[in-house]
Formats: structure tokens, sequence, C-alpha cells
């Protein structure tokens, strides 16, 4: 039977970025190994440890709204990671490669902020503030974890990158 409700919606999206957030959880050490600059070794690394966190955040709200996840898997953090993956085979380790796990987690990224804007939006509709407020901290460690993709790649992985041709 089809959803029908904001609720559903709600649930629904929820089940499907904690699924997201799960695979980024194995995938993130993955990039981590496959990068030679240590910054973005350290990024990686340390959006783990967030994501984490993410996932704890996700618990809270389900039991704030007494509500039970489906187990569903998302297939688009399944695209993107497999597009990460499809970096590491195609790139030899190196800036270039560097750079394009940073092109990669940058999609991550944008999913990620895109998925939580929509979550917090549809909690707050629902009359869920504390969900939301908690949808919105992880929020913000996601626009904060692109501007520091953003900025590595800006600075010290431009140059590396204009180095190595």
């Amino acid at each position: 039977m089809a959803s029908k409700t904001m609720q559903d919606l709600f649930i629904h999206a929820l089940s499907d970025v904690y699924s997201a957030e799960k695979q980024l959880t194995k995938a993130l050490p993955k990039l981590a190994r496959a990068s030679s600059n240590q910054q973005l070794k350290q990024a990686f690394q340390q959006h783990l440890e967030e994501t984490n966190g993410q996932i704890e955040r996700i618990d809270q709200v389900v039991e704030l709204c007494g509500i039970k996840l489906k187990r569903i898997k998302c297939v688009a953090m399944e695209g993107l990671v497999e597009e990460g993956q499809e970096q590491i085979e195609d790139f030899e380790q190196g800036p270039i490669r560097d750079a394009a796990l940073i092109a990669a987690a940058q999609k991550v990224e944008h999913y990620e902020i895109a998925t939580y804007g929509t979550l917090a939006t549809l909690a707050k509709q629902l009359g869920k503030e504390d969900a939301m407020n908690l949808l919105l901290e992880t929020l913000q460690e996601e626009k904060s974890t692109d501007e520091k993709l953003t900025q590595l790649a800006k600075t010290q992985m431009a140059e590396e990158v204009k180095a190595a041709g």
C-alpha cells in the first residue's frame, strides 16, 4: 500500500537517510585510505566521527517521534559511494585522485544537505520541533563539511594538482 501522509513521507525520508549514513560509515574509511593528502585523510576521518554522531541523532529523532524506521536501502547513496569507488580505481594515488575524491565527497555532501533540509522542513510541518532542531544540527554539520572540502580543494589541492600537471 502506498504511503499517504506527511508522517509517512517523514518516516520514509528518515529511513532513507539512515541507510545513507550507514553506507557512508563503510565508505569513508576507504576514501581516507585512498587519499594521499594528509588534510584530506583527516577530513574523511573527522566526517566519519560526525556521521556516527548523525546516526545517533537519527536514533534520537526516532525516539522523540515514537516512530519505527523502515528497512530500506538508499539507492542514491549507493550510487554516490560506487562513484567514489570508481574514482579510486580510475586514478593512481596522488593529487589527481585526491581532487576526484573531493568532488565525489562533495556530491555526497550536497545530497545530504538536500535531504536534511527536507527532513527539517517536514519535522517543522509535523510540529516536531525537537526533531527539527536535531535535523538542523546535522544540516549545519553537512554544510560545514562541504565548506571544508571546498577550501581544501581551493588551497592545497589546487596547488598539488597544478604541480602534478
